[in-house]
């Protein structure tokens, strides 16, 4: 098989097109003939060498990518439930690296078929995996109740953009999107299943006097202290990442004793594994979700051997959905 190696932490160049030998399946997983594999903020951070001295994360060299789409290659030993030639998406817990390649293998628990859900290949890719991030965060974290009001920070983002059609088949009385600026609230905003999307700064301001019980932070910063006032008494805010690439930011915590507030993080990668039981049920919320329409989301697609390019582009901003490699 073909893979994009990061041959050590770094920027963009440090990527490799590699020819390696094609894996096969052990006990419990599939190999997958890949057709997409998607790009994420948190393969740039490891990449990066952000997380080089976290326990279980690949060390250079690797392949990185979490989430394919593709055909059943080959069986493991033991997994039942699916067919050769079957078409498959992963989940996000399949681990933190594997995707980036012709042949990918995963653990069958974090795989779940698009036979007959008539869910193309690149929107799979592209929007099941973080669709069921969001249906995992908003149930099993945040508690969301039916009525509830949403607040999404980064509402365009690839992860944030999965969750106001995931809350609305949850029962969100009303979903609100945040971007950086209000110029950036243009038509894509509106294939989305958002009431509003309006600027993140002067939050308060924007939101026009309005209180949420989740708010979902992507963003972290300054935003996350701003949201604080935005909050509804019991609202919980879902910590799911930090694309503002602010690590010093720090939240007074005596503001959520004082206004009965909580905030949890979430990051699937180390939650399904723990919880491989959770996958199924996810996977198809996620899939009613997207085959319903409701988490759209502008796609990028490169060769796989433009990974760098694609790095390049998360690090600069530039995307505003997801990018897809094509093997």
């Amino acid at each position: 098989m073909h893979a994009a190696v990061v041959t050590r932490f770094g920027d963009p160049g440090v990527f490799e097109l590699t020819e390696l030998p094609d894996p096969v399946p052990g006990p419990g997983q599939v190999a997958i003939d890949v057709s997409h594999a998607a790009v994420g903020l948190i393969d740039v951070y490891i990449r990066q060498g952000l997380y080089k001295d976290r326990q279980g994360l690949p060390q250079p060299p690797y392949v990185p990518g979490l989430e394919v789409a593709g055909t059943i290659r080959a069986l493991g030993e033991g997994v039942e439930g699916f067919r050769v030639g079957e078409p498959v998406v992963t989940l996000s817990g399949t681990g933190a690296e594997g995707g980036y390649a012709s042949v990918s293998v995963v653990d069958a628990a974090m795989t779940a078929s698009l036979e007959g859900t008539g869910v193309d290949p690149a929107l799979a890719a592209a929007a099941v995996p973080n669709a069921a991030t969001a249906y995992l965060a908003l149930t099993g974290v945040a508690h969301l109740q039916p009525g509830e009001r949403v607040l999404v920070h980064g509402a365009l983002g690839g992860l944030a953009s999965a969750f106001p059609g995931v809350a609305r088949t949850l029962g969100a009385a009303g979903v609100v999107g945040t971007v950086l600026r209000a110029s950036l609230a243009n038509a894509q905003a509106s294939a989305l299943p958002y009431d509003d999307v309006v600027a993140s700064e002067d939050l308060a301001e924007s939101v026009g006097g309005q209180r949420f019980d989740v708010v979902v932070d992507p963003v972290g910063g300054q935003l996350r202290t701003d949201t604080l006032q935005v909050m509804a008494p019991m609202g919980r805010m879902l910590l799911v990442g930090n694309a503002s690439g602010d690590w010093q930011h720090t939240v007074q915590t005596n503001a959520l004793w004082r206004d009965n507030l909580a905030m949890v993080g979430f990051a699937v990668g180390s939650y399904l594994p723990a919880h491989p039981e959770q996958a199924r049920p996810a996977a198809q919320a996620a899939l009613k979700a997207v085959s319903q329409g409701l988490v759209g989301i502008r796609t990028q697609t490169l060769p796989l051997a433009e990974a760098a390019e694609a790095h390049r582009r998360i690090e600069n901003g530039t995307v505003g959905g997801r990018i897809l490699l094509t093997p």
